[in-house]
This record gives C-alpha cells, structure tokens and sequence, in this order.
C-alpha cells in the first residue's frame, strides 16, 4: 500500500501542486516567524551583554531615573546619589572605576526645524570621559565630547539624518527653552531606543544635571571593577557604601543583563505569538484545500479505489494509503516550507534594516532544532489530519458498486447530520454572541463568535444554493449559456463548492470585521473631538512628558490667543491614612468651558467654580465615587485638605479621571511641575498665524507639537489606518492560500469534466463559451465565499462595537459601503484570475480526446 500511495503521489503531482504550495506557504510563514524572532532576539541578547561587559555593579535611584523624564527643579524626597557617593564607592578597594549617569530626553531639530526621530526615543545623557578623555559607552566617531553647557555631541546616525557636521550649530532642547549648541563630536551607540530610530544628545555632566535633575545629583553610578574581584564581593561593599532608602537599589551588572535578557525574550515571545496567530489562520485556510484536494482526488479514483477493494484491500488500508499520500505531501511541503521560512525571515532581516531603517541589531539567522521540528510537524499534522475524512470516505467506496460510477454523491443522511451539526453550532453561537454583547462579556462574544463562525462554514453546503442562486441572474443575462452552465456548476457539488468558498470567507470575514470596528472607532473619535474640543488648538509634549512650568505663560501671551486651559497633573494620596493613590488634572474653572465642553449626567457643570471635583463617568464608576462624595487628600508638598465631588462628567476625550480646580490643587503641585496639554482659544479661530504664533512662544521646541483638530483627527486615523494596514498585510497570506484553493478546484473540476467539456464542444459551444463558463464558475464560488465572508464580518464587528460601545462614548457600528463593495468585488476579481488558467486548458481540450474519456 505504501507503493500504491507512492506511485498515486507521482501520478497525480500535478493536480496535488496546488496543496504543496498551500501547506509550504502556511508552513514558511510559521518557520519564517520562528526564525526571525529567534534571530532578533539572539541579536538583541548579544547586543544587551556588550552594553554590561564592564559594568560589575550598578546602583540607581528609581525616582530620580523617573524624575529625569520631567522637570529637575523639584523637592528631593528620600536619599539620593551625588558625587559624593560616587567618590565613596570609586574609594572601595575592588572598584577600578565609577561614572555617574544622567539621562531624560532631549529632541534634536533638523535645519528645518522639526523633530528628528521619534519623540519616545529622543535620548539625552551626560557624557562621561576617561582618562583618555572619551566615554567607552559612546566610542567617538569624530571630534571630542563636549566640555561645557555651549557644547553637545550626537550619535552618528542623527548627525548624519539632520545633516550636522562637526563645528555646527544644532537646535537641541528638552522640555524647557531650546538650546543652540555647538556640535564638537559625533558617537556610535548600542543604545536600543536610538538603534531602534531615536536619537541620542550627550552633555556635559553639570549641564545633564541641570537639565534633568539637580546640580550633584545622579540617577545611576556604573562601577567597573578591578581585575581580579569577584562582583558578588564588590556588590556587597556597594551596598554598605551606598545611601539606604527603598529607592536605592544595587545589583551586579549580570543581574541587569540577565534581566534585559528576560525582557527580550517576553518581548520577542509576544512578537511570535502574534505571528504565528496569522499563520495559523493561513494553515487553518490551507485545510479547506487539502481536504477539498483529496475528496476530488478520491471521487476521480473511484473505480481504482473499488479495484483495490475487489483484489482484497481492506478498508483500513485504503484510508491508511490516502493518509501516507497526505504523509509525502505534507512532508514534501513542509520541507520546502522550512526552506522557504528561513528565506522569508532573511528577507524580513534585510527589508527592515534597509529600505525601512528599522535599525535592528544585525546577527547570524537562527535555525533552531525546535523550529525545524515545528514546522515540519505543523505542515504534516496539518495535511493529514485535513485528509482524514476523504481517506474515510474513500475506505467506504464498494467493491462492486463503485465500479460504474465516476463519483459517489454525498448521501442525504450524511448532509443531514452535517446540515444539524452546523445549526446546533450557528445556534449555539448566535445565543453565546447575544448573551456577552447583552452582559458586555469580551470572552464569551468571542467564544460566540468562533461557534458561530463553525456553524456556518458547516452549513455552507446548505447555503450555497440560495445564495448563488441570487447572483446568477445577472450572469446569465449578461452571457447566456455560459452563465446558466456556470451556476450549473457551482451548485453541483455543494460539499466542493463550500470547502473551495469556506477558504476564500475566512480571510473576508476577518478583514470586514477589522474594517468595520476601524471606521467604527475613527466615527466616534471624531465625533467626540469635534463636541469635546472647543479649543482651536492644543499644545503638547510629543513624547507625552509634561511641558515646561513657563510653557502655559508663554502661550497666554502669544498675540491672538483669547483663552487657555493648562490641565496639570497633580498625584494626591487619599483616605485618612493615605492608602490609595489618585491622579487629578488641575484646570482653570475661569476657562474650562471656553476649550472644552463640560457635560455633565449628574450635578452641576459649574463645580469646578465652587471648588469642587468633575469625575469622569468611567473613573466613577472605576473608583466608586458618586456625587457629594467627600475625599481626604494628601497634596505632594505634604498639606491635607478636603474635595468634594460635585459633577459626573460624560464620557470625553479632553476631560477624563478627575478635574479638579487649579486654584485648590494647584499651589500644592509638586514644585516646577509643568502642565501635561494646553487647550488654546484663538481671537479669529484656528488660523496658521496663531499656529506660528504658538510656536514662536514655545521657542520653536521640536519636541512640542501644536495641532488644530483637523490635525488631531488625523493622527487618531492614521494609528487605526497604521493598524489596519498591518493586519490586512498579515491575513494577506491566507488570501493567497485561498486563490490557490480556487485555482486548485477549477483545474481539477476540468479534469474531472474533460468528457462533458467534449459533449459540450461537440454541440456547438466554442472554446470562448467553454473558457466563459469555467471563469464564471469560478466567479461564482468566490462571490459566495465574499458575501458570507461579508456577513460574517459584520455580524461580528457589530458584536464587538456594541461590547465595547461603554469603553468609548459614541461607539456605534458603522459599515463602510464602498470598502465593503471593494471586498465583494475583489473577490469577484480573485475568482476571475483564478480561473484563468483552469479555463484556458478547459478551452485547448481536444473534442475527441474529451469525449473518449472515462
């Protein structure tokens, strides 16, 4: 049997093509993700223990690293490290060497003016030179480090990106006014946030203490220690040498290497596994066309299949030799899949790296056992266990009384329990769909979805014929025969014209869903922004750090400007004893209504004039709160007072958590706090000249942006636009799987019909009508697969709006006619090209030859 399964490979490798190519696209996409993650995370590994090879222990201080990402001119709380700790640690005997670190953000503009990189990775530090007048961490490229507060070096890379030069004048700045700098070095730097397309500004010390935290203090010592002594022993002298405070914390440079190591691999793991979710829809796909190969493969042995059983096969050995002829395709696809992968994640290396300046970290490929053993055995499992049921059905065919027939029909018994089975599902589904968007359960809608989603593809059978029967009309009233044959066709085999539409539906239904809850979001977004914002513009930190204290003075009295809300973040402790921590947004009552708009579900829109707390009608419910609540607060600078809660606001997108009035609040900021936004009203409204004006008051900061709500609208479409696009890359590959599907069951349908092709030819349909008939067929099955994809996607995408819809004020399900017209009519497209081949070959039969078959 394993000789007759061998030979039948061979026989028919043509018309199993299709499937190969099915299985070692899935398959190269999971070995593709296996490697390229392995790959970038081995590179990143090796990067981050080049960062610590002469870092024996570190000390740092949590809250000044966090406070060097805000403003420096701040009370000091607790202990902290200045360079007479630095002096003590240099002084223990294992200690070779100790730099004292700083480091916040810091923005470099081009000769533009605007930001180089993006504003998370805007890096600034203090650079740190040696005996030999250079910081190992930042190898000079050209020049020498800066030596006072005039002076700045860059890394290469954003020199080079800003077109700087050493001797030039470059605009840096931080959250405060901007800096013109004399450029005295370029550097080359491992750092991952600048690798990764950031930028990175080294100072001198004294100026990195002054720009992020205080003159003397730092956030990090790095200690290298002597040849010779252990890092253990050096540790422990640290830690009595070091100030105590839970805000001090020492380890050995391996520590934190094994613990970036971790994070890497968390990091990379996600990566993966979201990937490999992708893949597996595209293998998930590929099943439909496997099974749907060997159900044709096995209708058009039929009689071979009978033979066997006649001379003696046992019906076990039947399904055992369709199972090994899915055995050597699986394999046969799952290598050339492997090999493929690797190709795919090499490619992957050098697209990112080149054309797309992702910067990742260069390395070998890695090709894991583990992966190789993966991918070979999700190809096989996937191609056998998708044959399964057409071995079964082959192991039934009779000895005798298959003999005659070319094809056994699907019994009604067999398309009853398959039509029950998929309305027990659709049913079940449907109740679970309704029940979580009833209850707002995200579990149990996506549970429904999925039963719901079986059920249907089950009842595809069932369905084909209702919904084919819609669109023919129009076919055959456009090309006759051909078209009234193509239907014909279509719904012959209902089994075959399901599994070959089920492939193409999946990848609809995902991609109508995503797009469906897309224009949902971007709708209610807008929405919100234009009731929300009265503002004509906002000013913030495109980092989302807090301006500068001085920023919101500036901007008041920038020429055109009638109104600002500066909203300030204020962190309070609350309950008698300070158990709970809360976050308020100070704003000016005086002005609150004129940049934003205040609606309130309960009590009075004007609390904030009488001293009193805006919650947030989510953050109410969050936290508890409910009108006249009465909060015991504890204020940074350590007063106490009382707040009253005094109106829940409606769901917005410029007032959120909790509003309390600057003039209570405000004063007990922490000191040099600056606000998170500011709202600004215009005289004439949103003009450009009060968009220049804006930025001429902030000193022209590369790192502040300044935008109108047509800008903000933007941007807010463009990251679910940015989102959309990725997914719709990712699912592009189970779109390929199911043309392949297509294209596989029209060329073997040919096949299969080669004799009634010749009838058809003998009585007088030319080879345009033949080719008409096999494209309209094909047509035909890729608009059912799109209409119930369609539906499908809807059905869901509703599901999902309607149990996010509290999440997200104004969420409500929106269909976007013209995209949705495009999918349908893509899949038209997909059924055309498909059938092109297929329908070429149908047409070069020779009538004689066609009518002399069996």
């Amino acid at each position: 049997m394993f000789r007759t399964a061998l030979r039948n490979v061979l026989a028919h490798k043509g018309r199993l093509l299709m499937t190969v190519l099915a299985v070692m696209l899935g398959t190269a996409f999971v070995a593709g993700t296996l490697v390229f993650s392995d790959t970038l995370g081995n590179a990143l590994r090796t990067q981050n223990s080049k960062s610590y090879t002469d870092i024996a222990v570190t000390v740092s201080d949590s809250e000044a690293a966090n406070r060097s990402y805000d403003h420096g001119d701040r009370a000091v709380d607790g202990p902290t490290i200045t360079e007479e700790t630095r002096k003590k640690v240099a002084a223990l005997p294992g200690a070779a060497e100790v730099r004292g670190i700083v480091s916040g953000f810091a923005g470099i503009a081009d000769k533009k003016g605007a930001l180089i990189g993006n504003g998370f990775s805007t890096t600034g530090t203090n650079y740190v030179p040696g005996a030999d007048g250079t910081d190992p961490r930042y190898p000079l490229v050209e020049g020498r480090g800066p030596k006072d507060a005039t002076e700045v070096v860059l890394d290469a890379k954003t020199a080079d990106k800003g077109g700087f030069k050493v001797g030039d004048t470059v605009r840096v700045a931080v959250n405060g006014p901007v800096m013109n700098l004399k450029l005295t070095g370029t550097v080359h730097t491992n750092d991952p946030r600048v690798v990764a397309g950031g930028s990175l500004a080294a100072f001198d010390t004294a100026t990195a203490q002054r720009l992020y935290l205080t003159p003397g203090r730092f956030a990090e010592l790095d200690v290298k220690a002597k040849p010779g002594t252990d890092d253990a022993a050096l540790l422990a002298a640290v830690k009595q040498t070091a100030p105590q405070g839970d805000n001090i914390e020492a380890k050995t440079g391996r520590e934190l290497a094994d613990e970036q190591d971790r994070m890497i691999k968390q990091g990379t793991k996600v990566l993966s596994t979201a990937l490999l979710g992708f893949a597996g829809i595209a293998l998930f796909v590929g099943i439909f066309i496997i099974a749907n190969t060997f159900s044709m493969l096995v209708a058009q042995r039929t009689k071979e299949l009978a033979l066997l059983r006649a001379v003696g096969a046992s019906r076990r050995q039947i399904t055992r030799s369709v199972l090994i002829e899915a055995l050597l395709v699986g394999l046969t696809a799952s290598v050339t899949g492997l090999l493929a992968g690797i190709g795919i994640a090499a490619g992957l290396q050098s697209l990112l790296n080149g054309p797309m300046e992702a910067n990742l970290p260069d390395g070998p490929l890695i090709v894991g056992p583990s992966t190789v053993i993966t991918a070979l055995a999700v190809g096989v499992l996937v191609t056998v266990l998708a044959a399964w049921l057409p071995a079964r059905r082959a192991s039934r065919i009779a000895p005798v009384a298959a003999m005659s027939a070319v094809e056994q029909p699907a019994t009604q018994k067999g398309l009853r329990v398959r039509n029950t089975i998929g309305l027990l599902f659709s049913a079940a589904g449907a109740a679970a769909l309704l029940a979580g968007v009833s209850g707002k359960e995200v579990k149990l809608v996506g549970l429904g979805s999925g039963a719901l989603l079986i059920g249907v593809f089950v009842l595809t059978p069932l369905l084909s014929r209702p919904l084919i029967a819609l669109i023919a009309p129009l076919l055959r009233a456009v090309y006759g025969t051909p078209g009234k044959l193509a239907q014909e066709n279509a719904v012959r085999n209902p089994r075959r014209t399901a599994a070959t539409a089920s492939a193409l539906t999946i990848g609809v239904t995902l991609i109508t869903s995503l797009t469906v809850i897309g224009a949902s979001v971007n709708q209610a977004v807008d929405k919100l922004t234009a009731t929300d914002l009265k503002a004509d513009f906002t000013v913030t930190m495109q980092n989302f750090s807090s301006l500068s204290p001085e920023v919101a003075g500036q901007i008041a009295k920038a020429p055109g400007v009638s109104a600002i809300g500066a909203e300030l973040g204020v962190p309070v402790k609350v309950g008698a004893n300070g158990e709970d921590s809360e976050w308020l947004t100070a704003m000016d009552a005086a002005t609150i209504d004129q940049v934003a708009t205040v609606k309130v579900t309960e009590g009075s829109a004007d609390a904030l004039e009488q001293g009193k707390l805006l919650v947030s009608s989510g953050r109410a419910e969050h936290g508890g709160y409910k009108l006249g609540d009465t909060l015991a607060v504890t204020y940074p600078d350590g007063a106490k007072g009382t707040l009253t809660v005094g109106g829940i606001l409606e769901s917005s997108t410029m007032l959120a958590g909790i509003v309390a009035p600057e003039s209570v609040v405000g004063p007990h900021a922490l000191p040099g706090s600056g606000p998170q936004k500011v709202l600004v009203k215009g005289v004439d409204g949103a003009t450009p000249e009060l968009k220049q004006a804006l930025r001429d008051a902030t000193g022209g900061n590369p790192l502040i942006a300044v935008k109108d709500a047509k800008e903000i609208k933007a941007e807010n479409r463009s990251m679910v636009t940015g989102i959309l696009n990725m997914m719709y890359g990712l699912l592009g590959m189970s779109v390929v799987i199911a043309v392949l599907g297509v294209v596989n069951t029209m060329a073997m349908s040919v096949f299969e019909r080669r004799r009634e092709i010749g009838m058809l030819r003998a009585v007088g349909l030319d080879r345009l009508g033949i080719r008409r008939m096999v494209r309209l067929e094909s047509v035909l099955i890729a608009l059912f697969g799109g209409l119930v994809g369609v539906g499908l996607g809807i059905l869901v995408a509703w599901a999902a709006v309607r149990t996010l819809a509290d999440s997200l004020h104004g969420l409500t399900t929106v269909v976007p006619p013209v995209q949705t017209a495009c999918f349908l009519l893509a899949a038209a497209v997909i059924g055309l090209l498909a059938a092109l081949w297929p329908a070429w070959r149908a047409s070069k039969l020779d009538i004689l030859d066609a009518i002399k078959s069996q």
